[in-house]
C-alpha cells in the first residue's frame, strides 16, 4: 500500500454479474488493481458486488467450489466481497427466473464512500449509473468507466474518461494468442487498439494501441515523449471479411491483430473485430 498522505486515494466499484455477461468474463482483477493505481495511487476501496445462488450451491458441489475460489481470489487481491443472493420469482406464465441486482448498493456505497476518496473508478456499463456519477462529480471526485460491451453511450459521456476494459493491456487475455511466450506490446503477440485514422482512397490506416498500464493516458500522440501508445499501419487487406473499412476510422471498434514490424514501423496484420 502506498503510504504518502499526498497520493491520490481511489476506489473501484465493480459489477461483477455485469461484467462478465457483457464481454469481460476472465477479467484479470490484480491488472484491474494495477489500471486504477497507475499514478501510484492508493486503493482505499475495492468493492466487488457478485451474485451468489445459494439454492444452486446447495445442489451443485462445482458451481459452490468455483464460486467460492472465485471470491477467494478476489480478496487476495484486496477486493472486498459483497454478495448479493439470487431471490428466484415466477412469473405470470409460471416460469421461473431469478434476480440479484446489486446497483443500488454499489451506487449507495460509491457515494457514501467518496467522503474520502479522490478518484473513483466504475466497472460496468450500465446507463443506471449515470446519475451516480453525477453525484460523484458534484462530490469533487474524478470519476473513470471501464467496461467491455453493451456499453450505455450516455455513461460513456457522462465520465470523466471512460476506457474499454479490451484496450487495457492483459486486463482480459487474448484468445487468439498462439504463443505464449510473447507478451503485450512485443512483435509477434496479438494486441487490441482502435483505428483512429483511415485513408480510404490509399485503403491503409493505423491502429494505435496501448502499451502498458501508464498515468499518462491522454498523451494519446505516441510521438510524444512519455505516450504509453503505439501505432501500427493497417492495410485494407489485413482486415478479417466483414469487417467494413467505410466505416473508420471509429472508436466504436475495437480490433484484436498481431504485431509485426514493416518499413513503416508496426504493422497490423491478421486484424479481427472484437
Amino acid at each position: 500500500m502506498n503510504n504518502d498522505k499526498h497520493a491520490t486515494k481511489v476506489g473501484v466499484y465493480v459489477d461483477v454479474a455485469n461484467v462478465a455477461r457483457n464481454g469481460g468474463y476472465g477479467m484479470r482483477y490484480d491488472i484491474l488493481r494495477d489500471f486504477a493505481c497507475r499514478d501510484n495511487a492508493e486503493a482505499l476501496r475495492l468493492n466487488a458486488y457478485a451474485a451468489f445462488d445459494e439454492e444452486r450451491a446447495g445442489a451443485d458441489d462445482a458451481y459452490r467450489e468455483r464460486i467460492q475460489g472465485f471470491h477467494f481470489t478476489l480478496r487476495d487481491f484486496g477486493f472486498k466481497v459483497i454478495e448479493k443472493t439470487v431471490k428466484w420469482y415466477t412469473d405470470e406464465g409460471g416460469n421461473r427466473f431469478g434476480k440479484a441486482n446489486s446497483d443500488l448498493d454499489m451506487a449507495v456505497d460509491a457515494i457514501l464512500q467518496s467522503e474520502n476518496l479522490d478518484r473513483v473508478m466504475l466497472v460496468t456499463g450500465d446507463g443506471d449509473f449515470v446519475q451516480v456519477v453525477r453525484a460523484l462529480q458534484n462530490k469533487g471526485c474524478r470519476v473513470e468507466v471501464v467496461a467491455f460491451k453493451n456499453v450505455s453511450g450516455d455513461l460513456r459521456r457522462e465520465a470523466d474518461m471512460y476506457l474499454s476494459g479490451y484496450l487495457v493491456p492483459n486486463l482480459l487475455p487474448v484468445i487468439g494468442q498462439t504463443d505464449a511466450a510473447k507478451k503485450w506490446g512485443e512483435v509477434g503477440a496479438r494486441v487490441r487498439g482502435t483505428c483512429y485514422t483511415y485513408h480510404h482512397a490509399k485503403r491503409y490506416g493505423f491502429i494505435r494501441f496501448l502499451t502498458c498500464i501508464s498515468p499518462g493516458l491522454w498523451l494519446t500522440d505516441s510521438r510524444r515523449e512519455g505516450s504509453p501508445y503505439q501505432t501500427a499501419f493497417v492495410h485494407e487487406t489485413a482486415f478479417a471479411s466483414g469487417v467494413d473499412v467505410s466505416r473508420l476510422p471509429s472508436r466504436d471498434f475495437i480490433f484484436e491483430f498481431e504485431l509485426t514490424v514493416g518499413e513503416k514501423g508496426f504493422q497490423a496484420v491478421n486484424v479481427s473485430i472484437v
